[in-house]
């Protein structure tokens, strides 16, 4: 069972969503899950409907059974006092250098730099126990950066590692990608029912299995419901005017003739969107790793949504 649960998917299928929901599946029956944003966004305190996070690990909802989710907006300048003071005991030289922009300078212009203490920061939650040995968090969830950025936003301490031979930053690495390639560790990926989503997936998938990060599996996000079956699905590609027209008059609905061309044109709407659909989980059956789908929620994705999503996903099994 994979204690970090990595969520990542092309910008628009909902990955922060579902990061969320699953933190929230994981939480269930007296579970302490700790959900990690690392891209600044915000997007887990708008979700859940409170104020911005900050850098602490703050409670912000309950799970049925009684678990509780902790979320965490890790900062990078914040993550690398923290890590200056760790393994250098800077303590107040390390917040001087703040002061003079060169924890700002590390962050925002050392290639990797960031990626390595945000990565860090998650794996050092997974690891972190109690005072009586258990954990402290059963499963530590992470809102990644997006499908094309996370093989190399996952994989920078590999290389981190092979630049710094010796010493503590070299350990750290080490320390980082010995979680984040064992199968402590689950990537899931988030897409859409649609061509360039799938896509990217397969490509992330390829990318991901080619630096022996483990692959999770991919959660397909808001898919709607068929209305009609398949022969309705068939009928609505052919010249059916004539029949439609008369089936409305008999049933006694006026207007029948002008109701007929919207009502054709939102089903073959229908029928290329089903086969568009059918034709994308056949690219992602080839992909040979688990699909689970979940439902398009009509009325956004708020709290009561995110719980509603939680409980498909617990019952699918995702992160299990």
């Amino acid at each position: 069972m994979s204690r970090l649960q990595v969520v990542s998917g092309k910008g628009g299928t909902g990955k922060t969503t579902v990061a969320a929901a699953l933190a929230l599946a994981l939480a269930t029956e007296g579970k302490r899950t700790l959900l990690v944003e690392v891209e600044g966004r915000q997007g887990i305190a708008q979700l859940f409907e409170t104020e911005a996070l900050p850098y602490e690990e703050r409670k912000i909802a309950v799970a049925p059974g009684g678990g509780e989710v902790y979320a965490l907006a890790i900062d990078a300048e914040r993550a690398l006092l923290d890590y200056l003071q760790m393994f250098y005991k800077l303590g107040s030289a390390g917040r001087a250098l703040k002061k003079l922009g060169a924890i700002d300078f590390a962050t925002t212009i050392a290639p990797g730099v960031r990626d390595v203490l945000l990565t860090g920061k998650a794996c050092e939650a997974v690891r972190r126990r109690e005072k009586h040995g258990g954990f402290v968090y059963d499963y530590v969830v992470m809102d990644a950066p997006p499908t094309g950025r996370i093989t190399r936003f996952l994989n920078v301490n590999d290389e981190v590692a092979g630049l710094a031979k010796i010493g503590p930053i070299h350990n750290q690495a080490h320390a980082v990608m010995r979680v984040l390639k064992s199968p402590e560790t689950a990537v899931h990926l988030v897409t859409l029912l649609e061509e360039m989503p799938v896509q990217e997936t397969a490509d992330g998938i390829a990318e991901l299995r080619e630096a022996d990060l483990p692959v999770g599996g991919v959660v397909v996000n808001m898919v709607r419901p068929h209305v009609l079956d398949e022969d309705a699905v068939r009928a609505a590609a052919g010249d059916h005017r004539k029949d439609i027209t008369k089936a409305l008059a008999a049933a006694g609905i006026s207007g029948s003739t002008r109701l007929v061309g919207p009502l054709l044109d939102q089903a073959v709407e229908h029928a290329q969107r089903v086969e568009l659909e059918r034709e994308q989980r056949e690219a992602l059956a080839k992909l040979q790793v688990p699909t689970y789908e979940l439902p398009f929620l009509g009325e956004g994705a708020d709290i009561a949504g995110l719980y509603r999503l939680a409980k498909e996903l617990r019952k699918l099994g995702v992160g299990a």
